[in-house]
């Protein structure tokens, strides 16, 4: 019987909060203006920071409350920008897509007897936290003999939410498919090698070695050494070699590369961003290389 009546207690204890609870829910309801959950409908969800916000809720009350422009949702895109736009009354600008490009060629190919052939050379191995920023203090600017080389430990693969990044022979490749140019990957790397581009971009410099020619060589086989052929060739001026390396102007680039063609390293690649060293296989010895 005691029993029954502590149950009984309890329960007319709860329902008695309850309607408390109920009652205090009503008294001190704010209303909110619908615009803003549907804009929270408009944004993926994905919470990839890629905006400058906390998450898709933080950036949906930032533009309601007029603090954040239009567009900033890359994993969203053009589709998602008109939509917000249209909930605003607004009318948006144009969203052009962008993928990450990781400025680094350094992928290390070995023969069959284990001796690295192209590539970055190793001035030391590594076995410490896989982490880039971690391995970047260490041994004079890490184990990698280019102090502007990707470091290979991953760091951007971890924090890519949509599996759009790997390390392909100790190097960061983007898939431009899964891409949705966030730019998550970009805040991570030590060493700044990736920068947004427009895909299907088909030529690409992806060194971002500002060393002199005869210490680059001395460190990659397939870094930029500035020679300054290629911004010859070009018939778009499109090309600058600034601070020993060649960058393109994608505005004025018409992708005939012409190029790719003189480039002593073979560093310039007429292909598409997410496949800059050729078909993946299986060398002999070691991990899988780039034919």
């Amino acid at each position: 019987m005691e029993i029954i009546i502590a149950v009984a207690i309890l329960g007319g204890l709860g329902l008695i909060f309850g309607l408390v609870l109920a009652a205090a829910s009503k008294v001190f309801y704010v209303e909110t203006d619908p615009r803003l959950d549907q804009l929270n409908e408009c944004l993926p969800g994905a919470n990839c920071g890629g905006c400058g916000y906390a998450g898709c809720g933080a950036y949906a009350e930032a533009v309601f409350n007029g603090e954040a422009p239009i567009g900033k949702c890359a994993s969203g895109g053009n589709e998602c920008a008109q939509a917000m736009a249209a909930i605003m009354g607004v009318k948006a600008v144009e969203v052009t897509r962008k993928v990450a490009l990781v400025r680094c060629s350094g992928e290390k190919l070995y023969d069959a007897d284990g001796n690295l052939t192209k590539g970055a050379k190793v001035k030391a191995n590594y076995e410490g936290f896989k982490d880039c920023l971690a391995a970047s203090k260490v041994g004079g600017s890490g184990p990698l003999s280019c102090k502007f080389g990707c470091l290979g430990y991953g760091s951007c693969t971890k924090v890519c939410k949509y599996g759009a990044i790997k390390v392909v022979n100790g190097v960061a490749r983007v898939d431009e498919d899964l891409c949705v140019g966030c730019m998550a990957c970009a805040a991570v790397c030590p060493r700044n090698l990736i920068i947004p581009v427009e895909p299907n971009h088909n030529v690409v410099i992806a060194c971002n070695s500002l060393a002199k020619g005869s210490v680059t060589t001395r460190s990659c086989t397939v870094g930029c050494i500035g020679c300054g052929l290629c911004k010859k060739i070009c018939p778009k001026d499109a090309i600058t070699v600034t601070n020993n390396l060649a960058v393109i102007d994608y505005s004025k680039c018409d992708n005939c590369g012409l190029c790719a063609t003189v480039c002593p390293k073979r560093l310039i690649k007429d292909s598409n961003v997410e496949n800059l060293g050729g078909p993946v296989v299986q060398s002999q010895n070691g991990p899988a290389v780039n034919a």
